[in-house]
């Protein structure tokens, strides 16, 4: 019986070892996908990006059951690898900001509704309101950018000031799965994209699927 046990203790610390790295990867990984979407970056977050504290598997091998996820990470590692900060600087400028305005548009109310400051705004800031979180008053960007809405994500994910699995996958069903991978899937084929920026999009568009699965697991 002793032997039991104790093979059940230690089989319920890995499993909980297991899933705080997973929800610190889930965090961490929205966190730089709202960064990304918000800011070129630096030389220093390519180095990070291009030299991973995990290693990163070999082309072709699965990983952990998300091979599309496992192979975004790649692909934004080498990319990082080799991009130049300057040339990603003039990629994030022409494809957000430009003359006037960016390629793309990361707003859930153009994709959801075809103009800016729409009802997904009114949504979003109802949600956001009942949750209690409040928008920084240095914020220029409405609440429906998919950078806040990320930010958002990180902090209803985080173990221990965050929601519950059900009030997460209420936000990203309601807020960002209905139109972020349209988004990700622009910023991969715009002509003002480099390959460090296509990389990133396929891991948000990678990312963002595999949420949906993490979020349907029962709690």
């Amino acid at each position: 019986m002793s032997a039991t046990v104790s093979q059940s203790a230690s089989d319920t610390r890995a499993a909980t070892g297991w899933q705080a790295q997973a929800v610190h990867a889930r965090v961490q990984t929205y966190r730089l996908l709202a960064h990304l979407l918000q800011h070129a970056p630096d030389a220093e977050l390519l180095d990070r990006l291009a030299h991973p504290d995990r290693p990163l598997p070999e082309a072709g091998e699965p990983d952990a059951g998300e091979p599309d996820l496992a192979r975004a990470w790649r692909h934004l590692s080498e990319a990082a690898q080799v991009s130049d900060p300057a040339a990603v600087d003039d990629a994030f400028h022409a494809l957000f900001i430009g003359v006037g305005r960016g390629e793309v548009l990361p707003y859930a109310s153009w994709y959801l509704a075809g103009a800016l400051m729409d009802r997904p705004l009114v949504a979003v800031r109802s949600d956001l309101a009942r949750l209690g979180i409040a928008r920084n008053d240095d914020t220029h960007e409405p609440e429906d950018h998919a950078a806040a809405l990320f930010e958002v994500m990180a902090l209803l994910a985080d173990p221990d000031e965050g929601v519950s699995a059900a009030e997460q996958r209420h936000f990203l069903l309601m807020h960002i799965a209905p139109w972020a991978g349209r988004m990700f899937t622009d910023i991969e084929h715009a002509t003002s994209a480099d390959d460090f920026y296509r990389a990133a999009a396929m891991l948000g568009a990678a990312f963002i699927d595999a949420e949906q699965s993490w979020l349907s697991l029962p709690e």
